[in-house]
């Protein structure tokens, strides 16, 4: 057989393959329940319904949000911050030491205590040397309060408009006061045009948090932020691919209801003031339970998991939409009891709040106690390396 015979052959086999995996993705008993299909999403006399190629148009929109961002934090935040008193302390930098910073980015950013006595050989520093070097040179790679203060001044800005955006777009809905209604005539639900725009912009907004992620500041639930962008993106795009619009609106409002507060929260933590911060963030608190401990979990989840059984059979998108709100219910779950673990820290002392996913600036007070506790298991109170420990009255530095 000619060589161009074999390559057609090939290239057809390949072209069928590719159509079979297609209808079988695309099959209607994966998506609907038994008896719908994508004929029904089928626009007729004027009547539009949701269509999967209307998601690309999200990546354009999450592109324009970058763009948006950067000159909203130049021309707004920035300023914003330096009205309110956002100001950072200057940091003291790490002297260069070829052999710590080595060690700094390939093998640990907190050494054990072996390695820093080690390290200590090595360079010819005392043990505390080489701490309050690994601390200073930790304190350089933290963002700064105003960059902090950006990013949440921006968050801030747009999930108090989301959220009054979808307050507009669900307000006059009757599915907003019976949730039960949201599965009324499912899935011949005609596309009204200020569901889609709030479809776009939020999952446009969401994808532009996962394209900025390397650049944004990094938490301690930095996985967990991840999962809830990729979760949240899925949970959106499917709920559009098979109309479940009326659901996916209350559950983008539902999100929107606290995240702003939080936001708020931290713009004030940054800005040092503290009752204000404080008040805002009992009131966040109080909302973001009742949003997403109790309207979530028992109204609108009960309503897309249980009340649905009464209806149709089951089917795998109905397991597919339902498992990722459970996931998002877990993530939930988890911030609440950070949520809890700072409202016990600050309501006593009437302390600032604290986040408890951010990364802490390590100050001269936590290396000198931890020097304290080296030098106590030190022998006798020797020299260490032949290098006499500094003066403990060194001024503080943040």
């Amino acid at each position: 057989m000619p060589f161009h015979s074999r390559k057609k052959m090939k290239s057809n086999t390949r072209e069928r393959m590719l159509s079979r995996l297609s209808e079988l993705i695309w099959a209607d008993w994966i998506w609907f329940p038994e008896g719908h299909g994508w004929a029904d999403l089928t626009d007729h006399d004027d009547v539009v319904f949701p269509k999967p190629r209307d998601l690309w148009a999200t990546v354009p929109i999450a592109l324009c949000f970058l763009v948006i961002r950067q000159i909203f934090e130049r021309t707004v935040a920035i300023p914003l911050g330096s009205l309110l008193g956002v100001s950072d302390k200057q940091r003291v930098r790490a002297s260069p030491n070829p052999v710590l910073e080595s060690y700094f980015c390939s093998t640990s950013k907190h050494p054990s205590q072996s390695s820093i006595e080690s390290l200590s050989k090595q360079t010819g520093c005392s043990l505390r040397q080489v701490q309050r070097w690994f601390r200073r040179r930790r304190n350089q790679d933290r963002p700064s309060k105003l960059k902090k203060f950006r990013e949440a001044s921006w968050r801030f800005t747009f999930y108090l408009l989301a959220f009054f955006a979808g307050l507009a777009v669900l307000i006059d809905k009757p599915w907003f006061y019976d949730m039960k209604l949201m599965w009324d005539g499912f899935p011949k639900m005609p596309l009204l045009p200020s569901q889609y725009w709030y479809y776009m912009i939020e999952l446009g907004f969401y994808l532009s948090l996962l394209f900025s992620v390397a650049s944004d500041v990094k938490r301690k639930d930095f996985k967990e932020q991840i999962i809830h962008h990729v979760a949240t993106i899925a949970l959106i795009s499917f709920s559009w691919v098979v109309n479940y619009i009326r659901g996916g609106t209350l559950i983008m409002v539902v999100h929107d209801a606290s995240d702003y507060l939080m936001e708020s929260a931290k713009m004030f933590n940054y800005a040092g003031w503290r009752k204000t911060c404080n008040f805002i963030f009992t009131v966040f608190a109080a909302v973001f339970i009742v949003t997403r401990l109790v309207i979530l979990p028992f109204w609108i989840i009960y309503t897309t998991l249980v009340y649905p059984l009464t209806l149709y059979p089951t089917f795998f998108g109905f397991y597919f939409f339902n498992g990722l709100m459970l996931v998002l219910q877990v993530l939930h779950i988890f911030w609440a009891a950070l949520i809890l673990r700072m409202v016990v820290k600050f309501l006593p002392g009437n302390d600032i709040v604290e986040d408890e996913r951010s990364d802490k600036e390590e100050t001269e007070s936590e290396d000198e106690s931890e020097n304290r506790e080296q030098r106590g298991k030190s022998k006798n109170g020797h020299l260490q390396n032949g290098h006499t420990p500094l003066n403990n009255n060194h001024r503080k530095m943040d």
